[in-house]
Order: structure tokens, then C-alpha cells, then sequence
């Protein structure tokens, strides 16, 4: 097998991979989304009453969140507040769920860029399988990088 047929098969079996991963990942953290059935708030910064389950709604909640304890709590943030201040729990919950949120957000990116890059590998090695292809029909028999038939007796 020569290098140009295994970088081929390489690249378009890593692309599948990630192809796979990505949507699995997505479907993962949708359905945990969906299972925490968290829905925006009417007032919400964007994307008002809609069920929490994708990256979109996931990012307009957490800036929900945070608009609601900076009014809650004048504009302070958890590690601005006293420590005996009772709104330090609420700032506290609130910084939790949109970190828990955003971590949603970010792994929503990560699964798109895997599907994004698998189907950039799958490209990639269908172009190298295609060039294989072409310098195999464009070269004359027995030049250098042509495919011969390997001789199975020794002459």
C-alpha cells in the first residue's frame, strides 16, 4: 500500500470519526439540556419562553441569569458581596448555573468544530484518493509514481 492510499483512507476515517463524535456529543448535551427542562423566562434577554436545549437558548438564559442577580443584588457580583450578605447564596447559585450553562455553550462549539473538522478530513482524503486517481490514469506505464502490479516471481 503506498503512502498516498493510506493518508487517503487515514484522513477519511478520522474525518468519519469526528463526524460521529461531534454528533453524539451534540445529542448528548442537547438531551441533558432538554431533560433539565429549563425554559427562558418571558422577560429573557433573547429568545423569551423557549425550552433550554440547544446552544442558542442555552447562552440567552445564562445572560438572563446574570441581568437578574445584578439587579437582585445592585450590581454586584459573588466575590464583590460581603460574606454575611444573605444575597451572597443567590449570587452564589446564579454564578453556578450560567458557568454550567456556558460550559454547555462552549461544548456545543466543540461539537461543531468536530463535525466541521470531520468533514474537512473526509474532503481532504477523498482529494488525495481523487489525485491517486489521476496521476495513476495521466502517467504513462512504468514511470515513477504510477501503480505497477507487483510481480509475484523474482526475474
Amino acid at each position: 500500500m503506498d503512502f498516498r492510499k493510506l493518508a487517503s483512507i487515514g484522513s477519511i476515517v478520522l474525518g468519519v470519526l469526528l463526524v460521529i463524535g461531534g454528533i453524539a456529543t451534540w445529542i448528548m448535551v442537547s438531551t441533558t439540556l432538554a431533560d433539565q427542562r429549563i425554559t427562558t423566562p418571558d422577560d429573557a434577554v433573547c429568545l423569551a419562553d423557549r425550552d433550554v436545549r440547544g446552544p442558542f437558548t442555552a447562552y440567552c438564559q445564562a445572560m438572563t441569569i446574570d441581568r437578574n442577580v445584578l439587579e437582585t443584588t445592585e450590581g454586584l457580583r459573588y466575590a464583590e458581596l460581603d460574606r454575611e450578605d444573605p444575597l451572597r447564596n443567590v449570587a452564589q447559585s446564579a454564578s453556578f448555573l450560567q458557568a454550567s450553562l456556558f460550559t454547555s455553550v462552549l461544548s456545543f462549539g466543540v461539537a461543531a468544530m468536530a463535525i466541521g473538522m470531520g468533514l474537512l478530513f473526509v474532503l481532504i482524503g477523498l482529494g488525495i484518493r481523487d489525485v491517486r486517481q489521476q496521476v495513476n490514469e495521466l502517467a504513462p506505464p512504468g514511470a515513477a509514481g504510477r501503480d505497477m502490479p507487483r510481480s509475484t516471481t523474482a526475474p
